[in-house]
């Protein structure tokens, strides 16, 4: 089977072969989709080696400048560092600053770093639509370490804990309020719990340090590998970030990351297996259900009754969907 004409280079760590593998895998054309997959295919027995890190945290948090002060720190380290910032789409016309290098001005220029920012593209958790692909082609680029920033925290943000080895959750020291919009959601999610900008308020963070310290306690299941750990840092000056790393490589020691990234790899099969077969789905009978979802807006069925009407009624050799009525007999 020949090479993709990106795998050689993107293997010999090539920033821009990266840059366009990414972009490759991100197209929604089906004949950049069938490449993507055979790229991807040659390069997943490069990957798996890296430090996959997920970032979150309310807006003004400082993500971007902790993210910046953290990979200068690995990269004078030896490390070699990418970094996934996800934009927010506008919901109206599409798109999105990708303002994030801005934001890392030391970062995006030393030759140990990678940065790409990707649309959200209407993709929700926090994520954009090939995250994980992205993550993969970074891993076999020689990246020791992946970093994935996310749109900002709420209630959804969590799928990037389904991609990664650790689910970073950083608030900031008169975080109360922000806390309680988060809630469960995410606490129970995140590995590590960082209060930044320590330094603005070293009482208020000592305080944030300890509630979130009592909360991580109360959601940690009993007996679970790793007890999240809640730490303080500050991006700005570069205090906290060798107990940060620290606490990453304890993390590494004690939970089998290989392990949940199988369970990770499963759960991805599961979640494409689902698109797929509502895809085909749709295409395979469009009518069917255009006229089922008329019947259920005139009020002649109930949204229950059409989807009993249209699965597994379209399996049917007439593909004919039941009126109001025959469902409702049907269902009685």
């Amino acid at each position: 089977m020949p090479s993709h004409p990106l795998a050689a280079p993107l293997l010999a760590g090539q920033r821009r072969a990266l840059a366009r593998a990414i972009t490759l895998i991100e197209s929604t054309r089906p004949e950049h989709e069938v490449q993507a997959q055979a790229l991807l295919a040659e390069l997943a027995p490069h990957a798996g080696g890296a430090v996959r890190i997920g970032l979150t945290g309310v807006p003004g948090v400082g993500k971007s400048t902790f993210i910046e002060a953290l990979g200068l720190w690995l990269a004078e380290r030896g490390h070699r560092v990418a970094v996934l910032a996800v934009d927010p789409s506008s919901v109206r016309t599409g798109g999105s600053i990708m303002g994030d290098k801005t934001r890392m001005p030391g970062l995006s220029v030393h030759p140990a770093a990678f940065i790409r920012p990707s649309p959200s593209s209407g993709t929700l958790g926090g994520v954009a639509r090939r995250t994980r692909e992205a993550m993969t082609l970074c891993e076999a680029a020689g990246y020791g370490v992946v970093l994935v920033e996310t749109v900002g925290v709420g209630q959804s943000e969590t799928q990037v804990a389904g991609m990664t080895d650790l689910f970073v959750l950083l608030t900031l020291p008169n975080a109360g309020d922000e806390l309680q919009g988060i809630k469960r959601g995410i606490m129970e999610l995140c590995d590590l719990a960082v209060v930044n900008k320590a330094d603005t308020d070293p009482r208020a963070a000592n305080r944030a340090q300890a509630q979130l310290t009592a909360a991580l306690s109360l959601l940690t299941p009993y007996g679970a590998e790793w007890r999240p750990r809640a730490l303080q840092l500050s991006a700005l000056t570069g205090q906290g970030i060798e107990a940060f790393w620290e606490a990453v490589q304890a993390f590494r020691d004690e939970v089998d990351v290989s392990a949940r990234r199988r369970q990770q790899t499963a759960a991805w099969f599961d979640e494409l297996l689902r698109e797929a077969v509502w895809t085909s789905f749709v295409r395979g009978h469009s009518e069917a259900l255009a006229q089922c979802r008329r019947e259920v807006l005139t009020g002649r069925l109930t949204p229950v009754q059409g989807v009993q009407a249209l699965w597994p009624a379209p399996a049917s050799a007439s593909g004919e969907v039941p009126s109001g009525s025959e469902a409702s007999a049907s269902s009685s």
